[in-house]
């Protein structure tokens, strides 16, 4: 196991250590990360990373591969671009949590704040808690769990990806629209909520946001026909 105590070094000298020891496939140990920005990006191998405290902006982002716990609140754009592996926060996280995310979980044991899981293309995002508004705003593939209500615009112009609520939604966004869930889901949802040691609420009762695909608009026309100016 490898410690290291981030008050006691640079960012970049922080960086480097994990980067490092990620490559060895070494667990890591973070102390007083002290919610600081942009900490364990771009890190492409499997190795487990354990941060005791709060971080900023941007952390776990960009990865493919690591399992990443984070013992406290995370600042806006965690776990953004994630390919692969896992990513855990115990409280809550800012805005854009799991943008764009192509693959592997992220969990949220408490709240999300607004456009959580914006633009997802994959993966899962889970989240113990309540969500802000727009989440899920433009989602094309991947799913989201929310234990929890949900503000308003809730897939607001998705795609393909679909979104399930235990609690209320406020409101819908543009193309998008609150149906059942089916009998495979509803398993689905159990089995999942319970893997991934979430608890869902006394009398929940699941709902699903998909799309309704008016937006989805192609040109007739052949290319050869087509004025290109």
């Amino acid at each position: 196991m490898v410690k290291l105590d981030a008050s006691k070094l640079s960012l970049r000298e922080l960086n480097t250590s994990l980067k490092k020891a990620c490559v060895l496939g070494e667990e890591i140990h973070i102390a007083n990360p002290g919610a600081r920005h942009n900490m364990a990006v771009c890190i492409l191998s499997k190795c487990r990373i354990t941060f005791d405290g709060s971080v900023g902006y941007y952390c776990a982002s960009m990865l493919d591969g690591p399992d990443v716990l984070v013992n406290g609140n995370a600042g806006w754009g965690f776990a953004e671009h994630l390919y692969s592996g896992t990513v855990r926060l115990t409280q809550n996280a800012s805005l854009a949590v799991a943008a764009s995310i192509k693959g592997g979980e992220v969990v949220i044991e408490g709240d999300a704040g607004a456009r959580a899981g914006i633009g997802i293309k994959g993966g899962l995002l889970a989240i113990g808690g309540n969500a802000g508004y727009l989440t899920g705003f433009i989602a094309q593939k991947g799913r989201i769990i929310i234990c929890g209500n949900v503000g308003d615009a809730v897939g607001d112009s998705m795609y393909e990806s679909l979104i399930y609520v235990g609690g209320k939604v406020a409101s819908v966004g543009t193309d998008s629209r609150v149906t059942d869930v089916t009998a495979d889901e509803t398993k689905w949802l159990g089995e999942t909520t319970e893997r991934l040691k979430l608890k869902t609420r006394k009398g929940t009762s699941w709902k699903k946001v998909e799309s309704m695909k008016t937006l989805y608009h192609f040109d007739k026309l052949k290319l050869k026909d087509r004025h290109v100016v």
